[in-house]
């Protein structure tokens, strides 16, 4: 399997569907260094979210890079983000503009349907069947999208990204009253956007139909909050594990808590 799948009780999905970084060798023998880095994940959401399990959630994680093709954008690769700089489907390159691909090496349309059908359709399969079994059984749901990046990007946006960044595709893929349940659990030391720089992805527009039932919610969170990102500041280095991308549980040991609460007040706002 491409992917981890676990399925629970409560009226809750989270989707990861960055999470992975696995290139096949067959095609990682056709990209650049820079492409076996991964940069781009976001790294460890699985350890982060492990609390989840006891919750009794269903959950959702990629193992394939996105590098490869891209789960959270549309199947027919339309720019999400009309006007501002986006990656697509299978990507060309890296958020810091690095090539993915030796000269001449790029996918064609071909590959990038052999991809579609091969990785792509077999998580938005698994995607839907498990939203269709959780309203099936309770009448309503949340799609909770989980995603992380690093707190500076300037090819997306100028200077420093609040830490949490929720998205709704401005209200249409949730029920008025669930973000601001959920925001609500935040601690005041946490910066916050709703529907910002990021409104939530192809999943959560896709799959958010608030009057079907499925209430989708899109959080990115910053990855120096629980873990190194290249530039992070020397004090929040000092004394701890430095090796780059590693996850810190003393970093994360503030955020988990607040993870917690935010998904269990989703749950609860749907189960009312």
């Amino acid at each position: 399997m491409d992917f981890d799948f676990v399925g629970g009780s409560l009226p809750l999905l989270v989707s990861m569907p960055h999470a992975g970084a696995h290139l096949p060798p067959e095609l990682a023998a056709h990209m650049t260094a820079c492409a076996a880095r991964s940069a781009d994940t976001d790294w460890h959401l699985p350890r982060l979210y492990d609390f989840l399990a006891s919750m009794g959630a269903s959950t959702l994680a990629a193992r394939q890079s996105r590098y490869l093709i891209d789960l959270n954008r549309p199947p027919d690769d339309i720019n999400l983000y009309p006007g501002l700089d986006t990656t697509g489907l299978c990507p060309l390159d890296t958020f810091a503009r690095e090539p993915l691909y030796r000269p001449g090496a790029a996918p064609d349309a071909a590959e990038v349907a052999r991809r579609r059908a091969r990785y792509w359709q077999p998580y938005h399969a698994q995607l839907q069947a498990e939203l269709a079994r959780l309203l099936a059984l309770h009448g309503a749901v949340v799609l909770w999208e989980a995603h992380s990046i690093a707190s500076r990007v300037p090819r997306f946006f100028d200077g420093r990204l609040p830490d949490l960044n929720i998205g709704t595709a401005d209200g249409a893929a949730c029920a008025a009253g669930l973000a601001e349940a959920v925001m609500a659990q935040v601690p005041a030391h946490f910066s916050t956007a709703l529907n910002g720089r990021f409104k939530g992805g192809y999943i959560t527009r896709r799959y958010g139909q608030p009057e079907q039932g499925v209430h989708a919610i899109q959080l990115e969170l910053c990855q120096c909050l629980y873990m190194n990102e290249p530039g992070m500041d020397a004090d929040l280095l000092a004394g701890a594990d430095a090796t780059p991308l590693a996850y810190r549980p003393d970093l994360a040991a503030s955020l988990r808590p607040a993870l917690q609460a935010m998904v269990t007040a989703a749950v609860d706002w749907v189960a009312r």
